[in-house]
């Protein structure tokens, strides 16, 4: 199956991931459908879209937006399903629900987005935990490479521009690739805030 102008994909495991395995037993971490922060953006991609030309091939994970697989409740509190729902193992997703994708074993972001590491906060009279606003390039792209902007750079970006995602293990935030505000000459040795939670 193949869409027009929207990519087909799959969940990797489910539509939500609110349970954690602790020993023998399974732990419920959430019940409730509509919170976002429970809900897979793990796909593979089943189907391309005809009308868009892009490198992503079927077959390829991809992070996409949490609300592709989320369910919610109508006015009358009726359960429904996000409009890209097929069935439950087929999702239509836009372009732009669709940040980063893993091909031959690499990720690779799309141009509209990178994600960033958080790092460790060093200024002794904050309560905070990570810098704000300022992070270290985990996953580029051709627009921020073409600006002299690549992994391992550490950037400034806008406020609530980012948004937390967990890749392979690691917490990352994917930032707009328009929200990069700078780029800090200055090396300094930064230590990544990734809690053991994750």
């Amino acid at each position: 199956m193949n869409g027009w102008d929207s990519f087909v994909v799959k969940p990797i495991k489910t539509r939500y991931e609110n349970t954690k395995k602790i020993g023998d037993s399974e732990l419920i971490l959430n019940t409730e459908i509509f919170t976002h922060k429970n809900v897979s953006n793990n796909a593979v991609v089943i189907g391309l879209p005809k009308n868009i030309e892009t490198e992503i091939q079927v077959g390829d994970e991809v992070i996409i937006h949490h609300n592709v697989f989320r369910r919610w409740h109508d006015v009358r509190g009726i359960e429904r399903n996000s409009k890209g729902f097929f069935d439950e193992e087929t999702y239509f997703v836009n372009e732009d629900q669709l940040y980063i994708y893993k091909h031959d074993n690499e990720w690779k972001s799309l141009d509209d987005y990178c994600f960033v590491k958080p790092i460790s906060n060093d200024d002794i009279f904050s309560l905070e935990k990570e810098k704000p606003l300022v992070g270290i390039i985990k996953y580029s792209n051709n627009v921020l490479r073409c600006k002299g902007i690549n992994v391992g750079d550490r950037v400034g970006f806008a406020p609530r521009s980012e948004f937390e995602f967990i890749i392979d293990g690691e917490r990352l935030y994917r930032v707009q690739t328009k929200a990069i505000t700078i780029k800090y000459e200055h090396e300094e040795e930064e230590a990544e805030y990734n809690p053991g939670w994750v």
